[in-house]
């Protein structure tokens, strides 16, 4: 169904009619908002409306000018649009001819510190900039996705309401809440989205163990992942991976992962979250194995000319399938953890560098459904942060820390395996040396700061005085106070 511009009755506006754009609009149409549209090609608009026009009241629009005239005021746009200069395109020309109180929504994956600059700069116009990170794909754009807005709590008086309906529910509950200032909003997409590459990477480690060390086909391990997500580690992420691996080529007939060529893209989302991390002294050394694993796969000439290099000698097969693949279960849910508490530490350090507040229990509750990281432990990460919200590690909680407990023997023996096997996990293997890094009473960071002593006069503390020390190391060696 259409109406005509300039009536000035759609509840919100989206521009940017993609794949994404064009489900959003059909869930906000779905739930009875009047719904303007709006694409720069004006065809996508058609499109839309002559597949899904139905569906809902849609406002064709043209131009800038009646597709704002088409809207309630306070106007809410919401643009789903590529990021980057793209987006600032769009920005300035709406905002050009909107009025004090009118909201821009920016629903791509943004760069926390662009939204940071365009909500600054839109507040001095008298205009609302929400960052608002959007997961769940097509289908959780159309059906239900986990939304996690920022900026102004104003703008959510107006806009939340609208967000929540068309969100996930889980248990009653929209997966969607008011996140904070600014850029959180799209901060908190980005860490998502890097637990979202460290939980891939993980399962894709798992998938390879079962695959090399054991010899099963697609099909036995697509089992293995079916019966995996019937217990802890029931999630969106497992499910589907069951799904793929059964997906049959039809021209080939051979499993369709076998044909796929195994180089992963990535659009840049778990870059930002490693140089963020590293920005803010936070370790998520899982993310980053993750991102430099999707470079590695890509890295075409030195893979082929890798192919020649020496194994040296390789240890035997797993004796026992049932075992190992247990083993692999721990090792998975282990390192699963671990993901998960770096980037949950990797948000409560850029809450504290922003001054934004965060919450953390909320966006465990947010992410129970809707998102890609969705899944069923999502509820134990909240129970553990409403019982201590100043809980400075996933691993010291009761739960999680009595879960990896239990899985430690069989992670270490899937880490010596594939070692000894030449199966690379650095996931596995960069979660397991985190967890001992944690619970190592004393690291050989002191030869490392005795070294930076020694050549550059960085100084040191001491175990058993306070203070700051330095160490004539060129001249007669003796220690004095900073």
């Amino acid at each position: 169904m259409t109406a005509a511009e300039s009536d000035g009755q759609a509840h919100i506006g989206v521009t940017g009619l993609a794949v994404m754009g064009s489900n959003i609009a059909r869930n906000f149409a779905r739930h009875g908002y009047t719904v303007a549209l709006h694409n720069r090609t004006v065809a996508k608009t058609d499109a839309l409306l002559a597949d899904h026009g139905d569906e809902g009241t849609f406002v064709r629009t043209e131009t800038i000018t009646g597709f704002l005239a088409a809207l309630q005021r306070p106007r809410r746009v919401l643009i789903m649009v590529k990021a980057g200069a793209p987006t600032d395109a769009v920005i300035d020309e709406l905002a050009d001819a909107m009025e004090p109180g009118d909201i821009i929504i920016d629903g791509g994956n943004a760069l926390y510190t662009d939204t940071i600059r365009r909500e600054k700069a839109l507040a001095a116009r008298g205009l609302h900039f929400v960052g608002a990170g959007i997961s769940g794909g097509e289908e959780g754009a159309l059906n239900g996705p986990s939304i996690m807005p920022g900026g102004p709590a104003e703008s959510y008086a107006s806009l939340g309401p609208l967000l929540e309906e068309i969100s996930a529910h889980v248990d009653g509950v929209p997966c969607c809440t008011h996140i904070g200032p600014d850029g959180s909003g799209h901060f908190v997409k980005m860490v998502h989205n890097g637990i979202e590459y460290a939980d891939m990477q993980l399962i894709g480690e798992a998938y390879q163990l079962l695959r090399d060390a054991l010899g099963l086909q697609a099909g036995a391990i697509a089992d293995v992942f079916a019966e995996w997500n019937t217990g802890e580690l029931d999630s969106y992420l497992v499910e589907i991976t069951a799904e793929v691996l059964r997906q049959v080529d039809t021209e080939t007939q051979k499993p369709l992962v076998d044909i796929i060529v195994d180089a992963a893209e990535q659009k840049g989302t778990g870059r930002w979250t490693v140089k963020s991390a590293l920005d803010l002294g936070v370790p998520v050394t899982g993310i980053a194995e993750a991102v430099f694993a999707r470079a590695l796969s890509g890295a075409t000439p030195q893979r082929r000319a890798g192919a020649a290099l020496s194994t040296g000698t390789l240890g035997a097969a797993p004796t026992d399938a049932a075992a190992f693949t247990e083993d692999v279960r721990q090792a998975l849910y282990a390192s699963k953890i671990v993901a998960y508490a770096q980037g949950f530490n990797q948000i409560q350090a850029g809450s504290a560098e922003y001054g934004w507040n965060l919450t953390p229990g909320d966006l465990a509750t947010i992410w129970r459904g809707g998102c890609i990281i969705r899944a069923t432990f999502l509820n134990r990460i909240k129970d553990a942060f409403d019982a201590d919200p100043d809980l400075v590690s996933l691993l010291a909680a009761p739960y999680f820390r009595a879960a990896v407990t239990a899985a430690i023997d069989s992670w270490r023996r899937v880490v010596v395996t594939a070692t000894s096997l030449g199966i690379p996990v650095p996931g596995f293997a960069s979660a397991l040396a985190y967890y001992d890094g944690l619970r190592t009473e004393r690291l050989p960071a002191a030869l490392t700061q005795a070294q930076r002593d020694y050549f550059g006069a960085h100084t040191y503390g001491r175990i058993d005085k306070p203070g700051k020390f330095h160490t004539r190391w060129s001249g007669d060696r003796s220690e004095e106070p900073v």
